[in-house]
């Protein structure tokens, strides 16, 4: 008996083994789910540029058919890290410059808005008395900052991410807000009986409990920072997507506008996306995907 159950248990991993070899790697749900997800974009963005094709391909068409814009912008394409000096940089330049802008921006922004979203959060006297002035205050239009901003700081950098800072950081402040209120209570007697110090619970039950509304805040934040800072950018000058679009449209090159186009969706596209991937790593997956 007891061979027997050596001899089984000897076996035991082999049989595993062969098992695991057996199974694919990639199951037929596996497949199936990836192309429930990917054929139906890929569908309708072919659908997309055959009806942009058939329209724009007439002699009176104002802009350029997909086959000609490859065609005519092809340089800017297939060399986007060439460096001329100045101005005359590849698309790669151009997309950095802005990223780096919109990061310094969106990181200030979203430092303030946490802190003044919990302020808000927690006080009844300053929601009372912040919550009016930000409500006005956010429905400025981005661009009306710009002249102040450059008034202010008498340069285009500071100027582009102040722009962003004051763009991005209203939906940070009041989602902060909402989710610093609805904070059950529960969890604020909790902390009582622990007798948490105010960093403590600002630490370990504010933040993770708002962390669902914070991101949401930050995702909507993120998307205003790169719409304000290619609306920027092409009133300050200097390299950027913005003056990038600006200078091409100087210069009547409207295949080159929308491959630049094409570029600032898909940038915002992964910067919402690295943000919500974010988010859902610190709230477990609760946060808005």
């Amino acid at each position: 008996m007891t061979a027997n159950t050596s001899t089984i248990a000897a076996a035991t991993p082999v049989v595993a083994r062969v098992e695991a070899a057996r199974t694919p790697l990639v199951t037929l749900a596996t497949i199936r789910r990836i192309a429930a997800n990917l054929i139906p974009p890929v569908v309708v963005l072919i659908a997309f540029l055959v009806i942009w094709e058939l329209l724009c391909s007439r002699p009176t068409a104002g802009l350029p058919p997909p086959s000609r814009v490859v065609t005519e912008a092809w340089d800017i394409i297939a060399h986007p890290f060439y460096d001329n000096g100045g101005t005359d940089k590849g698309l790669f330049w151009h997309i950095s410059a802005s990223i780096q802008r919109v990061a310094l921006g969106f990181a200030l922004a979203t430092v303030v808005g946490i802190l003044v979203g919990t302020l808000i959060g927690q006080s009844d006297w300053a929601m009372r008395g912040l919550d009016p002035i930000f409500q006005v205050l956010r429905t400025i239009p981005p661009l009306a900052w710009l002249p102040l901003s450059l008034a202010a700081f008498r340069d285009g950098q500071p100027s582009a991410i102040f722009v962003i800072f004051i763009t991005s950081i209203w939906p940070i402040i009041i989602n902060t807000a909402v989710g610093i209120r609805n904070i059950p209570q529960d969890y604020r007697n909790v902390s009582a009986v622990l007798r948490l110090n105010p960093i403590e619970f600002f630490t370990k039950i504010m933040l993770p409990s708002a962390a669902p509304y914070i991101f949401t805040g930050l995702r909507i934040g993120v998307g205003l920072s790169w719409l304000a800072i290619v609306a920027a950018e092409m009133l300050i000058g200097g390299v950027g997507i913005g003056f990038f679009i600006w200078d091409a449209w100087n210069s009547s090159h409207i295949s080159e506008i929308i491959v630049a186009l094409v570029y600032v969706g898909v940038i915002g596209f992964i910067l919402d996306r690295i943000v919500a991937f974010v988010g859902n790593l610190v709230t477990r997956g609760t946060a808005t995907a």
